[in-house]
Order: C-alpha cells, then sequence, then structure tokens
C-alpha cells in the first residue's frame, strides 16, 4: 500500500513511502489473549484477557541490536471483572470491542514526551494529574497507565507502584483505580488544551516542545463523552469537574487536536466539537492562574467525511492549520487540512425583529408540511385500503371461481311468495345473499338482480327490456347474510309473463376503488399529482355470476282451499279490474251468473287438457332419497310443487290431486296418476305416471305444462347421467306415433296460414280446428323412460 506524506526536505513535494515488509520472525510477543499495548520509555505495557478477568503485564523492552524479544515481567496486576459471551466453555471468546490504553505522565515527569508511547501518551497538568490519580502518584512522579474497558469503566494504574509491588508484595488490588462508569464500550481517551490562552499558545508550540493539557476526555462507542478538568468550587477549593455530554452516535473513532477541538467519526460523517469555547473567565478572589469551566453543551460541526475507521491529528503546520490523517473504511488513507482561524460554525446573533420574523418563517414552513404530511397521508390510506380491497377481491373471485359444483363459498338463493300489496296481490321474490367465506365484502361490491319475463326472452325484436337492481353490498363479513325482496308482478297491465328468470350476480367497480386511491375525488388537493388517465383500469368492474333462478307457473300457484275453514284466507284477488264492470258485477241479482269473459269461457267451453307420461321406474330412482315410503303419485306431485309454499300441506295430506289458482285467477288442476303403457314393449306393459294439467285458460295450460316438462328434463338429464338403461321398445310403433305427430304439426302450420287470409265467418272453423289439434299434440303416446 501506498500513501502520500508532507516532505518538507523535498523539493517534488509529496513522495511515496516505500512497502515495508514485516517477516514473521519480527513478533515479539506471541500471545493470542493480548488485545492491547502501549510503550513507556523503556517498558512495555500489555493487556491481556483472561479467562474472568483482564490482566495487565509490564516487560522489559529489549534494546537495539538484541534479542527482540522483550526481557523478563516486572509486573501484573489484575483488572476488572470480565464476563464472556456464551462460546466454548473455559475458552474466552474475543472480544467485540477492544480495550483502549494510553499512558499519561505529570508536566515534571522527566520522561520525555516521545517516550509516552506516540498518539497513546501524554501530558498533563499537576493540578489535574493530582485529583485524578491522588498523590503517591504525584510525589513519585510516575506515569499512569489509563485503561478504556469495553464494559465502559475508565480506570487507571500507576506505573512505579506496580512496579515496586513486585519487590514488596501486597493488596494488588490496591493499585487500581476506578475513575469512572461510561456504561458503553470506551473507544478513546485523550487530553487537550481548553484554556483559550493556553490553547492558543499551545498551537505555536513546535512539534518537539511538551504540551500539558489541563482536560482529559474519555469518548464511548454510543457518543456518550466525559471530560474531567481541575476547577474551583464555591469555597474556592480546586476540585474535578466531570460532565457528560452526548454526541452523535455510534463512534467509530476520535482524536484530539488543537484549540481544544475534539474530531470524532461517524458511519455517515466526521464531526468537530470545541472544548474551549465556553471556558470562563476567573473570578477576582482566584488566582489568575487558576483553570476556568467546561462549556455546558457541544454542537458538533460537521466535515462532510464518512466512514473514517482511525483518525490522528497533527500539530499545527506551518501554514497556520491542522492536518487530520484519516483512514477509510475502505482502506482509503487521506490527510485533511483544516484552517483552525475560521471559527466553527455556529448560531449568529439576531435582532428581536429579525427572530421574530425567523419565527413567522419557520412556523409557516412547519404549517405547510403539516398540511401536506396530512394530505399525502390521507393519499396513502386511500391507497392502502384499495390495495386491501384488491386482495380481498382476488380472493373472493378465486374462491368462487374455483369452487365448481361443489358448495359455493358465497351463495344467492331465491325464494318467491305472495303478498298484499293495497289492493292486489303482488308475487314477490326474496334473495338471500350469504357468505360463508372467510373474506369480507366491503367498498366496491355490488349485488346485482335481474329479473327477464318469458316475453322478452322469447321476443328479441320486442321494446320490452330486463329489469335490473342493483343493490350496494357494505360490510357483509364472514358468516354473514343480507336479505333483498322485490316485486315480479302482476305489472301495470295486470298481466304476469311466466316463466320469470331472476339471475343474481356479485359485480365489484375497479373504476370505485382503484380510480377512487389514483384520483382522489379532493380537488383542492395541491400536492398530489393528477392521475394519468392510462393507469385507471380500462374494465368498469369484474362479474362473479352467483345464481339463475327460473320462476315457473308451478311456484305461483295458490291453494285456498287447503286452508281449514276456520283460517282459510279470502280468494286471492286477481288483476286490477275495470271499475266499471265491478260496479256492474255488484248490481245483478242474487243467483245470476257472473256474465264476464272468464266466467262465459268455464262454463261453455271444456277444459283444456295436457299430460306427460313418465316410467315408474324412473321416477322411484329419481325420488328414492326424499320420498320413500310415499305412494308414487303423493311424491311426484310433491316433487312438483317443492318450491311452493303449499307443499307441506300438501306432504301432510298426502294428497296426488290438487285443484290451484293461477296469477289471472283461472282454475288450474293438477292430476298424477298411475297407467300402464301396453303398446311399447313387447315384454309385457310399462308401469308409468301420467302427470295431466287442466285449465279453462289456455295460457295457463301452456304456462303449467312447460313449467312440468322443465322439471322433466332436468330429472331425465340427471338419471341418464348416472348410466340408467331403456327397455327393448317396438320401432315400428315409435315410427308411426312420430309420423303421425310430423302430420299435426304440418297441419298446425297448414291450419295457422288460413287463419291470415279467412275471414270472420270461416275463420271460426279453423280455429276450433286448430284446438283439437293442439289438443292431440299435448296428448302424446309417447313415455320418457
Amino acid at each position: 500500500m501506498s500513501t502520500s506524506r508532507d516532505d518538507r526536505d523535498s523539493e517534488d513535494g509529496d513522495q511515496p513511502s516505500p512497502v515495508i515488509p514485516v517477516d514473521p520472525d519480527a513478533c515479539i510477543l506471541p500471545d493470542a489473549a493480548l488485545c492491547a499495548f502501549t510503550v513507556l520509555d523503556s517498558v512495555l505495557v500489555t493487556l491481556v484477557q483472561g479467562p474472568a478477568r483482564w490482566k495487565m503485564q509490564l516487560f522489559e523492552q529489549p534494546c537495539p541490536g538484541e534479542d527482540p524479544r522483550p526481557g523478563g515481567q516486572i509486573g501484573e496486576v489484575e483488572l476488572s471483572t470480565y464476563t464472556p459471551p456464551a462460546g466454548v466453555p473455559g475458552k474466552p471468546a474475543a472480544p467485540h470491542f477492544l480495550p483502549v490504553l494510553c499512558c499519561v505522565s505529570p508536566s515534571g515527569s522527566r520522561v520525555p514526551c516521545d517516550l509516552l508511547g506516540g498518539p497513546g501518551g501524554f501530558t498533563l497538568e499537576d493540578a489535574l494529574f493530582g485529583l485524578l490519580f491522588g498523590a503517591d502518584a504525584t510525589l513519585l512522579q510516575s506515569p499512569v497507565v489509563l485503561c478504556g474497558l469495553p464494559d465502559g469503566q475508565l480506570c487507571c494504574v500507576i506505573l512505579k507502584a506496580l512496579v515496586t509491588s513486585r519487590s514488596a508484595p501486597g493488596d494488588p488490588n490496591a493499585l487500581v483505580k476506578i475513575l469512572h462508569h461510561l456504561e458503553e464500550p470506551v473507544i478513546f481517551i485523550g487530553a487537550l488544551k481548553t484554556e483559550p490562552q493556553a490553547a492558543e499558545a499551545a498551537e505555536n508550540f513546535l512539534p518537539d516542545e511538551d504540551v500539558h493539557s489541563d482536560c482529559l476526555v474519555a469518548l464511548g462507542h454510543h457518543g456518550r463523552m466525559l471530560a474531567i478538568k481541575a476547577s474551583w468550587d464555591e469555597s474556592g477549593k480546586l476540585v474535578p469537574e466531570l460532565r457528560e455530554y452526548c454526541l452523535p452516535g455510534p463512534v467509530l473513532c476520535a482524536a484530539c487536536g488543537g484549540g481544544g477541538r475534539v474530531y470524532h467519526s461517524t458511519p455517515s460523517d466526521l464531526c468537530v466539537v470545541d472544548l474551549s469555547r465556553g471556558s470562563t473567565l476567573l473570578g477576582p478572589e482566584q488566582p489568575e492562574e487558576g483553570p476556568g469551566g467546561l462549556p455546558p453543551m457541544l454542537c458538533p460541526a460537521s466535515l462532510n467525511i464518512c466512514s473514517v475507521v482511525s483518525l490522528s491529528a497533527s500539530p499545527r503546520t506551518h501554514e497556520g492549520g491542522t492536518k487530520l490523517l484519516a483512514l477509510s473504511a475502505k482502506g482509503r488513507l487521506m490527510t485533511c487540512s483544516l484552517d483552525l482561524d475560521s471559527e466553527i460554525p455556529g448560531p449568529a446573533r439576531m435582532t428581536t425583529e429579525s427572530a421574530g420574523r425567523k419565527i413567522k418563517e419557520l412556523l409557516s414552513g412547519i404549517g405547510n408540511i403539516s398540511e401536506r404530511v396530512s394530505f399525502l397521508k390521507k393519499a396513502v390510506d386511500q391507497r392502502n385500503k384499495a390495495l386491501t380491497s384488491l386482495n380481498e377481491a382476488m380472493n373472493v373471485s378465486c374462491a368462487l371461481l374455483s369452487s365448481g359444483t361443489g358448495p359455493r363459498p358465497i351463495s344467492c338463493t331465491t325464494s318467491t311468495t305472495w303478498s298484499r300489496l293495497q289492493t292486489q296481490d303482488m308475487l314477490m321474490a326474496t334473495c338471500v345473499l350469504e357468505n360463508s367465506s372467510s373474506f369480507s365484502l366491503d367498498q366496491g361490491w355490488t349485488l346485482c338482480i335481474q329479473v327477464l319475463t318469458s316475453s322478452c326472452a322469447l321476443d328479441l325484436d320486442s321494446a320490452c327490456s330486463a329489469i335490473t337492481y342493483t343493490i350496494p353490498v357494505d360490510q357483509l363479513g364472514p358468516g354473514a347474510r343480507r336479505e333483498v325482496t322485490l316485486p315480479l308482478g302482476p305489472g301495470e297491465n295486470g298481466g304476469l309473463d311466466l316463466p320469470v328468470t331472476v339471475s343474481c350476480t356479485l359485480f365489484y367497480s375497479l373504476r370505485e376503488v382503484v380510480g377512487g386511491a389514483l384520483a382522489p375525488s379532493d380537488s383542492e388537493d395541491p400536492f398530489l399529482d393528477e392521475c394519468p388517465s392510462d393507469v385507471l383500469p380500462e374494465q368498469e368492474g369484474v362479474c362473479l355470476p352467483l345464481s339463475r333462478h327460473t320462476v315457473d307457473m308451478l311456484q305461483c300457484l295458490r291453494f285456498p282451499g287447503l286452508a281449514p275453514p276456520h283460517t282459510r284466507a279470502p280468494s286471492p284477488l286477481g288483476p286490477t279490474r275495470d271499475p266499471v264492470v265491478t260496479f256492474l258485477e255488484t248490481c245483478r241479482e242474487p243467483g245470476s251468473q257472473p256474465a264476464g269473459p272468464a266466467s262465459l269461457r268455464a262454463e261453455f267451453l271444456p277444459p283444456s287438457v295436457a299430460s306427460i307420461k313418465v316410467s315408474a321406474e324412473l321416477l322411484r330412482a329419481a325420488l328414492k332419497d326424499g320420498h320413500s315410503g310415499v305412494p308414487l303419485c303423493c311424491a311426484t306431485l310433491q316433487w312438483l310443487l317443492a318450491e311452493n309454499a303449499a307443499v307441506d300441506v300438501v306432504r301432510a295430506r298426502a294428497l296426488s290431486s290438487i285443484q290451484g289458482v293461477a296469477p289471472d285467477g283461472a282454475d288450474v288442476h293438477l292430476i298424477v296418476r298411475e297407467v300402464a303403457m301396453t303398446d311399447l314393449c313387447p315384454a309385457g306393459p310399462i308401469q308409468a305416471v301420467e302427470i295431466q294439467v287442466e285449465s279453462s285458460s289456455l295460457a295457463d295450460i301452456c304456462r303449467a305444462h312447460h313449467a312440468v316438462v322443465g322439471r322433466m328434463q332436468t330429472m331425465v338429464t340427471e338419471q341418464a347421467a348416472q348410466g340408467s338403461s331403456a327397455p327393448d321398445l317396438r320401432v315400428q310403433y315409435l315410427r308411426q306415433i312420430h309420423a303421425n305427430h310430423e302430420t299435426l304439426l304440418r297441419e298446425v302450420q297448414t291450419l295457422r296460414d288460413r287463419l291470415c287470409t279467412e275471414d270472420e265467418a270461416s275463420s271460426c272453423a279453423t280455429a276450433q280446428r286448430l284446438l283439437q289439434v293442439y289438443r292431440q299434440l299435448r296428448h302424446p303416446s309417447l313415455i320418457l323412460l
């Protein structure tokens, strides 16, 4: 490694120093427990880490030209108890911090300054030396070894007393004196001049002259600094003045310079403090040569140098400055020249007016910063809330999409019931949203319920549209449920188009959550940048389908005849009627028949009938779970009315036929009976169940028949998935039935075309024939197997 140094005798200035090899034979004291050493005149002082205590040893320094190994040991003393960290029992672990050793001599000592151990040795004034180390050290004019231990103890040993104790043994503990306890590892021990006149004179000393320091300093790793100085008390007695300061830490190294300055390094900066700035003048009752006091506080000044691990301050240079020699953490050796003539920056004096103005500016700045912090905190809270909501939305989406055909963690069930609103009966749908997951539905979630009637679903060109209800979901935690009730009909025209499809969907609004966090609605915020439009989500949100429920005629039927006589409710009201018709009916004679269109159709026209036949074996397989021990016809009727409110009464009475009322007031009769199909299977008759629907209203019978067929299709699909097989059938007979149906369908098309071209008189016969054909088509000779 090459370094640069000032060479005053060389004309070329800085010259690189040669690399000096160190031979292994140069080792004079091979000891793995050796932690620190210093040299004083002809004595080598070492500090060794023992198993339980620190041990100070003194050796004779070898003379030049002789054996490089030191002579015999001339003194030894044990210091403070040492508690080793956890490790191998009996073997002390290496300390994290090494102890610090330095030699101190009184001003009258004959030990030259250059023999005090170099930078680790210094000379103290007699007053401070005597106060610190006692009369014995002063009378003996003995150097003292100061030791700073990693546990924070600052102790001293008088060398001459330690050497003489070998010839006259006594208590070795009496040789060690504890001066102070910093309560943190000691990093540096030094001394300096703090008196203004003395410090100025010390700066003018030549490097070879001995400088008598009047202040002892010790610095801990965490920034605690101890300064000791001789001072006068109130009675005029000379006493030691101890003062502790707190400096920025952690401290890596330190050095004492001229002018009462102490330089200390931290990982982020190199700072300097001045102990001479607080010196006070002497009182009239004190001698002029008496010392002054220490400053009450220190203000470190930054030198803008970081990561210095070793530091040394040289005496005053010819140019009038102080030169620091520093070693950085990366191994770079640096020289730093400081101008001691310029004062360390300090608070400048200001007038009352300027101080008031400065205070107003500071308060205004604090207010602006506080306001900005408030706005920024609000924005951060909004974005954190949005991120939390997005995380919940992602978890909910994954849980719903991965549930498959099993139970869904978030479900929505729909049921229907009739309610009386004012003077009209209304079919109401109740949707129950239940959260069985471990997540919470909070901001941004909306339950969308879409109601689609059969007319809108079949007639795509019609002007009608589906009705969508949106219900905000707010704070629906795990295990909670939300119930929503909405009307299905009849509408303003008095009719109810069945079937009605109710679809429930969860909608998560990305615009509301993400857009609200990236572009807050508080437009008065001057500290937040406007969010670019390309950051906002392109989609409005995410839709997660929950359920799809179809409300058909079988669910809407009412059975007023099932109620007991004493609890029987009044007959359901039909659609709102014309007031004139109502008035005429109230004026007719008692016993006369009503003259409305519905009553005339019921009196003179035979009821329309539609039927469907299902294999008894197929029904038994489909209904075996919940209808064991129940006759097949009764079980079938209960299955058809499973979603009707009257199913419990039907089950209790074991009914196989029932008469109900449609939403428009027309009667609908359901009959379930067992029949035998003799012409389909050559092996014999097939036992079947016939489901027959009768009504005087053609529209109602079509809706009821559609509901029955829909349930049968679902049942056949489920049974087919289980591998059910059909018996042997007569194929020729099936072909004949199929041909007959094809003929009837062609006749229906012909009759419908003829109705469009014939006059009123001829169209009556065509309409009657068309109704007959429809009846034949609704009585097929086929059976569901």
